[in-house]
């Protein structure tokens, strides 16, 4: 039994029932919380203090999130992105690409009610530099749901942004008029099929061809591929070396996905890297907040 589920079932078993006396005999028992200085003093270790705190603000903010109205979760999360910078871009295209045009709509009321200003008004004023055009198109956008495409058009889009990438060194992509406009308004059954046929032209994935512009290659992977984002972003936030920033993204994914898709972010996960998911989430999380995340992303869907 690892530390912190050893916390873990402490706590569910003392309930605040113990004792002082009670209390005293649990600190002089557990050594692997506790020391005691050259004055006989008992304290707890500082490092387990500071990674008890970090555990339970993870498993406190799991809950917080999963509690909330998906909307308002992701008005939140949307906030947050656009005022941290291009670093916290990456979930803008996330919140924008994945969700139904119904869904998107809902976090943009949702945005206009918690915070007094539409979500494209501060994508527009906080977001600068190359990416700006992309991503207050993309919170902007109001997608065609319906199954219905034209191979003929999907093979014209195919064309134009394989000529574009083709021309990448004369014209940036992220000025290009013509690819903003395929990626912002084409219907994700359109540009599927225009994955498709790019593939056909180029002989290659058009997400591959898109490495040096990391803000389009992420845009196209959450519209065609967004199994295949999923579990990208989950493997980096479950590296052990992985900073809190890209953890975050653990709890993001799983809790916005339980509903959705998580039987099929688990079966990428097992395809793409060999190891079941759950297996990882026991490896790196603890206690609660571990137990916590395990239950939804077995849940059935």
């Amino acid at each position: 039994m690892t530390l912190f589920e050893e916390v873990q079932h402490l706590t569910k078993a003392l309930s605040g029932k113990w004792e002082p006396e009670e209390r005293h005999y649990f600190r002089k028992g557990s050594l692997n919380f506790f020391v005691q200085d050259e004055r006989h003093f008992e304290r707890w270790h500082e490092d387990i203090v500071k990674g008890l705190e970090q555990e339970f603000l993870r498993f406190k903010n799991a809950v917080i999130l999963w509690t909330m109205h998906p909307w308002e979760r992701d008005a939140h999360l949307a906030k947050k992105a656009i005022k941290r910078g291009p670093q916290s871009y990456s979930l803008i295209v996330e919140i924008a690409c994945t969700r139904s045009s119904e869904e998107l709509l809902g976090v943009r009321r949702a945005y206009h009610s918690l915070f007094d200003h539409s979500i494209e008004e501060d994508a527009a004023h906080y977001i600068k530099g190359s990416e700006h055009k992309l991503l207050v198109a993309l919170v902007s956008a109001y997608r065609y749901e319906g199954k219905r495409v034209k191979d003929d058009d999907a093979k014209s889009d195919a064309e134009a942004l394989a000529n574009a990438i083709k021309n990448a060194d004369k014209k940036s992509l992220l000025e290009d008029d013509e690819v903003l406009k395929v990626l912002t308004t084409r219907s994700k059954p359109h540009l599927k099929k225009v994955c498709e046929q790019y593939n056909k032209i180029s002989n290659k994935n058009l997400d591959e061809d898109l490495d040096a512009e990391l803000r389009l290659k992420e845009t196209v992977q959450c519209l065609c591929a967004p199994h295949k984002y999923f579990t990208k972003v989950l493997d980096a936030a479950l590296k052990n070396e992985a900073d809190k920033k890209v953890k975050k993204a653990l709890t993001r994914i799983i809790i916005t996905r339980t509903d959705i898709d998580i039987k099929q972010i688990r079966d990428e996960f097992q395809n793409q890297y060999g190891v079941a998911l759950t297996k990882k989430i026991e490896e790196t999380a603890n206690g609660n907040y571990k137990d916590f995340l395990l239950t939804l992303v077995t849940k059935r869907n």
